[in-house]
């Protein structure tokens, strides 16, 4: 494949004096680094429990992404990615994948689709959880839900199926980042976590209207190695068209995403390509990965499809670090 080195074109706007390898984002104040981590935490009504800071240890590292230049990835039809490896330093990727696994609660979600009138269950063949909210509104500072342009409330009806939640802190502070280095803003936060090589998500693109045109969506990689692999979306053949000719004939591409790694699909990538992880037997991918996926979202719809699939109404998991694996969460298990 083609590729060639990102320019930091942002930097300069946001940090100064800058240095060439990388851009310091400002650490959080002494005094807080001074606080054990479990000191600090994220809380709002709707999380079953509060998710703590970021460790100070990891807190400072992560202020020195990206650890490598990103790699523009277009050398085929309708494909742009920006592929860093890695993003997150290599000193602090295993603890926070750590961390974020034993600190976030988590939901196996189940749902109903129909195909040609038959009704389907379908099993989520991975953990998920999500925060965030759409453009039409924002969180006030006592965390209440108001309308983005007038300040108000929001209406009781405007989000009958879910119950919107603040971006915790431990993951705020890499989306505020990866806004930098990407030149985008985000609103939501989606994380993944594959238990297994068992784990998957089948091919698919995030090509919601709700998403707008061309849309940026940041993926990174925590844990595991697993392959992401990508493949144009197939074009009807037209009479002495020889731009589908083209397209039908691009190469199916395949990432070994490794912890720490990130990509930023973008352009025209979501519109055209498929992208999934499939499921794997054996070695690393038995060690688990999160994934972790910054995107923003336009309308309220948008924040009503992402909670309903990724939340769900089914019952909170959460890591047992002595069973050494995810177990359902009782409240009386949290302090």
């Amino acid at each position: 494949m083609s590729t060639s080195t990102s320019k930091k074109r942002a930097l300069t706007e946001f940090f100064s004096p800058t240095s060439q390898k990388r851009a310091r984002v400002s650490p959080p104040p002494p005094n807080s680094q001074a606080i054990p981590a479990d000191h600090l935490s994220s809380s709002h009504p709707t999380y079953p429990f509060s998710v703590p800071h970021l460790p100070p240890h990891i807190a400072e590292k992560l202020s020195e992404t990206p650890s490598a230049e990103g790699q523009t990835i277009n050398d085929q039809p309708d494909l742009d990615l920006l592929y860093f490896q890695p993003f997150i330093p290599k000193s602090i990727e295993k603890d926070l994948f750590e961390f974020l696994r034993s600190q976030l609660f988590f939901y196996r979600v189940q749902y109903k689709i129909k195909r040609g009138g038959i009704e389907t269950q379908i099993n989520t063949p991975r953990y998920t959880t999500i925060f965030g909210l759409d453009e039409t509104s924002r969180f006030a500072p006592d965390g209440s839900i108001v309308e983005a342009t007038t300040s108000k409330p929001v209406a009781p009806s405007k989000y009958p199926t879910c119950k919107p939640r603040p971006i915790p802190q431990c993951l705020d502070e890499l989306r505020k980042i990866t806004e930098v280095f990407t030149e985008s803003t985000y609103n939501f936060c989606l994380v993944n976590y594959y238990a297994s090589g068992a784990d998957s998500i089948s091919y698919h693109s995030d090509d919601e209207r709700f998403l707008g045109s061309d849309p940026a969506i940041a993926s990174f990689s925590l844990g595991a190695k697993r392959d992401f692999l990508m493949k144009h979306k197939p074009v009807p053949p037209k009479d002495n068209d020889g731009v589908s000719e083209q397209i039908n004939r691009a190469k199916p591409l395949k990432l070994p995403l490794a912890s720490g790694d990130m990509v930023l699909m973008r352009g025209k990538t979501q519109a055209n390509w498929l992208h999934s992880i499939p499921k794997r037997k054996g070695g690393e991918s038995e060690r688990g990965r999160i994934n972790i996926t910054f995107r923003k979202v336009m309308v309220k719809g948008g924040t009503e499809n992402y909670y309903q699939y990724n939340v769900g109404k089914g019952e909170v998991w959460n890591w047992d670090d002595g069973k050494r694996e995810m177990r359902p969460w009782r409240p009386r298990e949290k302090a």
